[in-house]
């Protein structure tokens, strides 16, 4: 059974950082694609950034060059470094990955970023 718990969101001002952990629980994190999906208020889910089990990452065009998603698979735990937040990034944050040989989408409960001064 696969498990996923986000912290570290919070109040911040615009400009500011804040770095998102997802720790997973479960078999074979480290051969994982793991995601991090985001929804504001009123729009649909979005996916902000992936990262696969070899290393390689993606961005959506509204955050590159100012997010970074990395993991440590000896933690097993995946990051997302948010940098020069703005307030179209206020979203509750999810931590996501997918059933190894099949179809089913795991997501944590998620962690709420507001940008607001």
């Amino acid at each position: 059974q696969v498990q996923l718990v986000e912290s570290g969101g919070g109040l911040v001002q615009p400009g500011g950082s804040l770095r998102l952990s997802c720790a997973f629980s479960g078999r074979l994190f480290s051969i994982r694609t793991m995601g991090w999906h985001r929804r504001a208020p009123g729009k649909q889910r979005e996916l902000v950034a992936t990262i696969t089990s070899s290393g390689s990452t993606s961005y959506v065009d509204s955050v590159k060059g100012r997010f970074t998603i990395s993991r440590i698979n000896a933690k097993n735990t995946v990051y997302l470094q948010m940098n020069s937040l703005r307030p179209d990034d206020t979203a509750v944050y999810y931590c996501n990955t997918r059933q190894i040989g099949g179809n089913m989408d795991y997501w944590g409960q998620g962690t709420q970023v507001t940008v607001s001064s």
